[in-house]
């Protein structure tokens, strides 16, 4: 039986329209709600997520009367797995019926004007990770071979999340994300170029689920939480642990400005 198949028969044909990963410390919110869960290692094509704040769980939900699908979790390029393997949950996604994708992830701040602990909304990216997920044989009933990159992250969903933001009064700051493949820290010298090259934050994830998701034509929202200065920016020693201590810290705003959202969708 395939992924498709599977998942269908797992959930009675949820078919979601909305699709929404969830970055490091940030998997909770799919608990809120009465769900159907499916571990990825039961489903044909996905892979195990090893990184701790991970759980690895599709969660299909209704949320406020919309159909969502939770991913608790992401695995990446640096546990092992190529660039296909990283991306294929985006096409399952798609194929079950999503048509909009919010994207989260923890990301260190590279603009020292933000606070540690604050969202950014991602107004364009910048992939260093010299991987592109669509490399190799196109399928033309999923996207054309050259897809225009002009828009990724919808201008009228960062519109909608600043107008949520400002409802709720949470602060949301907006730049660009630079994605590396980790799972080494960067060093201060490769920060200082990152900041020349315009980046506000980086991160070990997101660019090609994004690169991927705009493929495949789903609308996408890329929201980062800063969950700590860039090497070379402050004194403290970078640590997984703080990562997912932070994002813990201001799960509560992020929880509710995703629910907000995901109401006004």
């Amino acid at each position: 039986m395939n992924a498709i198949e599977f998942i269908n028969r797992k959930t009675n044909n949820f078919n979601p329209e909305i699709g929404v990963i969830l970055g490091s410390g940030l998997g909770d919110l799919a608990s809120e709600f009465t769900s159907i869960k499916i571990c990825y290692d039961e489903i044909e094509g996905f892979k195990k997520s090893t990184v701790k704040g991970h759980a690895g769980k599709l969660v299909f939900a209704e949320v406020f009367g919309k159909k969502v699908v939770f991913m608790q979790g992401r695995y990446h390029f640096y546990e092992g797995y190529n660039v296909k393997d990283v991306v294929y949950p985006i096409k399952i996604l798609k194929l079950l019926g999503v048509k909009s994708l919010i994207i989260t992830n923890a990301a260190g701040g590279l603009n020292t004007d933000f606070e540690k602990g604050s969202l950014m909304l991602i107004e364009d990216h910048i992939n260093f990770t010299a991987q592109n997920p669509l490399i190799g044989a196109n399928d033309e009933t999923l996207g054309e071979r050259f897809p225009d990159m002009g828009e990724i992250y919808s201008k009228d969903l960062i519109k909608l999340a600043k107008k949520v933001s400002e409802k709720l009064g949470i602060k949301l700051e907006q730049g660009v994300y630079i994605g590396v493949t980790g799972p080494s820290y960067e060093t201060p010298s490769e920060v200082r170029m990152f900041k020349m090259l315009g980046a506000s934050a980086v991160g070990m994830s997101t660019v090609n689920e994004a690169i991927y998701a705009n493929y495949l034509g789903l609308k996408i929202l890329g929201i980062s939480c800063i969950t700590n200065f860039a090497s070379g920016l402050s004194r403290e020693k970078l640590t997984h642990k703080d990562v997912v201590e932070t994002a813990n810290k201001v799960k509560s705003d992020f929880k509710n400005l995703i629910k907000e959202i995901v109401k006004e969708l």
